[in-house]
């Protein structure tokens, strides 16, 4: 195969973007989209050798997996164990049992079945996964395992049908790409069969290039540069992926590779020398930059500054070039590893392979070893969503069947029964509210959905695991109207589901995650954000025809984990009672024009009262709000309410129900 010094500057246009978006900067939002690049490159390399192999009659199954394994294990065993003791040293005790697990997964090349059963891709803490990046090495190397054999099995075909039968593949998996992304985001963006039609691109580009070069075209190569540019510029975590939109970059680079040869201007420009160097150890980069950035944010007590992201993604490349000289290049040469013999190579490769295994195991087994936090720490590090009461939580997978049983708490002689109702929020607050609500003599029942804003025809845009929102609320404000329920209690992140964004509260509490645009499902679905400000106003109008209706004000929003940050004080600086407070001005920056619609709203109709909860954590005279006093933690994380806060807004939203009419 001829060496072709632009396919390694493509290289380095994927791995920098890549980079740049875990480093969090803005301008990179579409930076993923590298791994695709890195997919298509693969697809074709790997074809290309196996293609001369197999015609030449030197294709081995034993010394294609030898050169796999001098490639891509030592440099992810030595980066790998390199992470293990910041491990050790700054993980909580749930991150360092997830990362073992990840150490698992890794060793077995299936960590992006590990990241898709977690959480998703873009979701909140996924960037403090030190190996998240190995999902697509596992994709990879379950690619190396299958394909050699599919093309031996299908190379007696001829090669006009395996031509055939891989792009047929390739559009199945590409078709099942754009259906999943709709329903099943994670599965589609982790797991294989969604992804498998990336490299098949390469693959078929390979067939097209075998024994001959396509004249080289300027015009399609430059488009293809553009392609992949425009894919990293305009795309960000709310695009559909992968999907019909990632044809974009595959598609470019394919453009590329078929006629971005030597002699044009696109070769040119890829194979200058910067491109070309940072390309050859882009396998490196790879491996280093994302635990550089997870380990800084784990340690960090505040979001870390842009400087320092930068500094470590430079570092990254440092880091790169030392384990490509003294990793990477001996261990694929052999000569000065003493690993020449193709046995010595397995059993090098079984031994990393079993020592990271067996590391994780150790410390899942020994559950993160909390034992290297004080007994307070440990006990504020109890407090996490994981107490949140479920029992009356619908989510996606969950039968829409209301009323839900055991979700109605009743109390003897009420004459009045009250609907809690909304999202994860009211999941947290339903033990201490029912308790309160039957303790003034009323009936309560409760209904909430992950996600899902308490308004009829209403959903997340860039959440599919939301689909049956609408469906939800529908059901529950019908049984809510057959059965007599006289007031609806509706609570709800609402200013992130109308703003989209998520929390900063401007002293570095900083919330990451996918956006959280709502639209209605009737009207366009790129509503603008007024346009959502008069939706929520007329749905609410419309409910108070036939409910009293009770607003919670929003709950204030912390920016950090608030547990997360206690117990990280407790560990690295000491002491045990710790108060943690956010700026007054950015929850009425965060609300004010909610809160305006809340008020006009109580103002218009006697059946509409907002219950101001949020005054029990923000004081407009020393111009904070409060998160944690003392031994008092009043979140589970960053904005749901712990047992302690729900505690504390309980008696508001008793006084509001009572302060309604008799309906």
């Amino acid at each position: 195969m001829v060496y072709r010094p632009e396919i390694d500057g493509l290289r380095a246009i994927a791995v920098l973007p890549v980079i740049f978006f875990h480093a969090g900067f803005g301008l990179f939002e579409g930076g993923f989209v590298g791994v695709d690049v890195f997919f298509v490159i693969s697809g074709y390399l790997i074809t290309s050798i196996l293609i001369d192999d197999i015609e030449l009659g030197r294709f081995s199954l034993l010394k294609f997996y030898e050169r796999r394994a001098r490639r891509i294990l030592p440099a992810l065993f030595f980066v790998v164990i390199c992470t293990v003791p910041f491990a050790i040293l700054w993980m909580l005790p749930a991150q360092l049992r997830d990362y073992s697990q990840s150490l698992v997964a890794v060793s077995l090349f299936s960590s992006n079945f590990l990241f898709w059963l977690e959480s998703g891709y873009f979701e909140a803490g996924a960037d403090l996964k030190p190996l998240l990046h190995t999902w697509s090495l596992a994709i990879e190397e379950q690619f190396y395992v299958v394909f050699p054999v599919l093309l031996l099995v299908l190379g007696k075909l001829g090669r006009r049908t395996v031509i055939w039968i891989l792009t047929l593949i390739a559009l199945i998996s590409l078709g099942l790409a754009e259906w999943g992304w709709r329903g099943h985001p994670a599965a589609n963006f982790f797991l294989a069969p969604a992804r498998v039609w990336e490299l098949l691109a390469g693959s078929l580009c390979s067939f097209a290039l075998h024994r001959r070069l396509l004249s080289g075209n300027d015009v399609a190569a430059t488009l293809g540069l553009i392609a992949i540019a425009l894919a990293i510029f305009l795309f960000d975590s709310t695009t559909p992926f992968p999907s019909l939109y990632t044809l974009l970059p595959v598609v470019g680079v394919v453009l590329i590779i078929l006629f971005g040869g030597q002699g044009t201007q696109v070769a040119a420009l890829l194979s200058a020398k910067p491109l070309v160097a940072v390309g050859l150890i882009s396998y490196s980069a790879y491996l280093w930059h994302q635990p550089l950035f997870a380990f800084a944010r784990i340690r960090s007590l505040t979001e870390p500054s842009l400087a320092l992201m930068l500094g470590l993604a430079a570092l990254s490349l440092i880091l790169a070039a030392f384990s490509w000289r003294f990793v990477e290049k001996p261990f694929r040469a052999g000569l000065q590893t003493r690993l020449t013999s193709q046995t010595g190579v397995f059993a090098a490769s079984i031994f990393g392979l079993v020592l990271t295994a067996g590391i994780g195991v150790w410390g899942h087994l020994n559950k993160g070893f909390p034992d290297r936090f004080s007994p307070q720490a440990l006990a504020v590090l109890k407090l996490n969503t994981d107490q949140i009461d479920r029992s009356c939580h619908f989510d996606e997978a969950t039968s829409l069947l209301v009323p839900k049983p055991g979700c109605l708490f009743t109390t003897p002689g009420a004459n009045s029964t009250v609907m809690l109702l909304g999202d994860s929020h009211v999941a947290a607050i339903a033990g201490a509210t029912v308790s309160a609500l039957k303790a003034s003599g009323r009936n309560v029942y409760v209904g909430s959905y992950g996600g899902c804003i308490p308004l009829p025809t209403t959903r997340r845009v860039h959440k599919p695991t939301t689909h049956k929102c609408a469906e939800f609320v529908d059901a529950m404000l019908a049984y809510a109207g057959e059965s007599g329920i006289d007031t609806l209690i509706l609570a709800g992140r609402f200013p992130a589901y109308l703003q989209g964004t998520r929390f900063d509260n401007g002293e570095g509490g900083v919330e990451h995650g996918i956006r959280m645009d709502i639209r209605d499902l009737n009207t366009d679905p790129d509503n603008p954000w007024r346009r959502n400000v008069d939706m929520i106003r007329v749905k609410i109008e419309a409910l108070s025809a036939q409910f009293n209706l009770v607003l919670l004000a929003p709950i204030p929003e912390a920016g950090w984990n608030v547990p997360e940050l206690i117990a990280k004080r407790m560990y690295y600086h000491g002491g045990e009672e710790q108060t943690l407070t956010t700026p007054y001005s950015a929850y009425v920056e965060r609300t004010k024009v909610l809160m305006a619609e809340f008020s006009m709203l109580a103002a218009w109709s006697d059946n509409i009262t907002v219950a101001p909860i949020h005054r029990r954590f923000c004081d407009s005279e020393i111009a904070r709000c409060l998160h944690a006093d003392g031994d008092q933690i009043f979140y589970l994380d960053d904005d749901h309410l712990s047992p302690a806060g729900a505690e504390l807004i309980a008696p508001d939203i008793v006084e509001a129900v009572g302060s309604l009419p008799t309906r």
